[in-house]
């Protein structure tokens, strides 16, 4: 009997983790680690499992439970080390050797070889077996795991203790302006209950289509219901931007049962849009969830909301159809997102997406 590690992406339905359990218990496996990511094409469930059965008879078993892309690979004891512990005294090795970040970023994500790389385009992993984490506008760390892809929590992973690494970033206050590409100024600051009848009064002044963008449904009235949602800091974080006593915008971050994902959603003013407001917004949500440490952010919307599809793509989303025909999903991964300038405010769940 030895010791495997075990990784699949199976389609994100509930249910799917037992089936996989159940399938390496009939194999007689005793799963002794198990880790879940999201990834951009389904969640990738990891195990390391003590087995008999030989490596190909495990990935047929987890191949008829509905497992895709099924790997396994031999481990060894040492791997079966709590990550969380391991983690936190990699974290404390950086902080007194931080010149050694390549090194302990391979160690981080039992990589094969990692090492720097200047000036080159960091925008895409067109190879699923190479990792490139930036560091600066034109430094980054380049990893290669050969036999295992990377996932993007893995991705979020390496990008927070790279951050650990560099010179603390200044944040914006939680009430901060945003200064428009029109030079109109608006102040931002986290939604709270005081600002029910503010938050009402915006509802009610945006058309019929923005709120179908927003809900995918016209939505006359804003219902007590999904206003005490937004403001319960539990479920989300959300913000209200406002001009001369009015607010003009909500934008929302929702967190998710899926482990590492949030979902996020933005309402604004029809004479405040096609302003960068909405693209403003959609920064500082995806800082936000960055820094909560979601590995991805996601957001329905309706396909003919070609605004906010434009937005969405300049964020780096990627789109893709769901069974609803008139509905797209975007994805964007925020972990890889490490350097300070990259995104911040200056440069449930079937809710749209709405209108930047």
């Amino acid at each position: 009997m030895g010791f495997l590690r075990i990784r699949t992406t199976v389609d994100e339905r509930p249910g799917r983790l037992a089936s996989l359990a159940s399938a390496l218990a009939e194999k007689g496996g005793n799963i002794l680690g198990l880790s879940v990511q999201p990834d951009t094409d389904g969640t990738v469930d990891e195990f390391v499992a003590e087995i008999p059965a030989s490596p190909e008879d495990v990935r047929a078993a987890l191949e008829e439970a509905g497992g895709r892309r099924v790997l396994v690979l031999p481990a060894s004891a040492h791997e079966l080390t709590d990550e969380p512990t391991r983690a936190l005294l990699l974290a404390a090795r950086l902080r007194v050797t931080p010149w050694r970040l390549p090194e302990i970023l391979r160690e981080l994500l039992r990589a094969d070889d990692a090492r720097w790389i200047f000036g080159s385009d960091i925008s895409g992993m067109p190879d699923p077996t190479l990792l490139t984490v930036p560091v600066a506008p034109r430094r980054s760390i380049r990893l290669r795991r050969s036999g295992l892809p990377f996932t993007l929590t893995e991705a979020a992973r390496a990008a927070a203790l790279v951050r650990l690494a560099q010179p603390p970033a200044e944040q914006p206050a939680a009430d901060h302006a945003i200064r428009l590409p029109d030079g109109a100024e608006v102040q931002v600051k986290p939604l709270n209950p005081l600002y029910r009848e503010a938050v009402r009064d915006l509802h009610e002044r945006c058309s019929p289509e923005s709120r179908r963008f927003r809900y995918f449904t016209a939505m006359p009235t804003l219902t007590p219901r999904i206003f005490d949602h937004l403001c319960d800091r539990k479920r989300g974080h959300s913000l209200v931007a406002g001009r001369d006593g009015q607010f003009v915008a909500l934008a929302s971050l929702n967190f998710t049962p899926d482990p590492g994902i949030a979902e996020f959603a933005i309402l604004i003013e029809d004479r405040w849009q096609g302003r960068g407001l909405g693209t403003a917004l959609a920064r500082t949500l995806l800082t936000e969830a960055r820094d909560l440490g979601f590995a991805e952010v996601r957001a329905a919307l309706l396909s003919d909301n070609t605004r906010m599809r434009r937005l969405l793509l300049s964020l780096g989303a990627t789109l893709n159809y769901t069974e609803d025909p008139g509905v797209l999903e975007a994805r964007i991964p925020v972990g890889v997102l490490s350097a300070p300038s990259s995104l911040g405010p200056s440069s449930a769940n079937r809710d749209g997406a709405g209108i930047p």
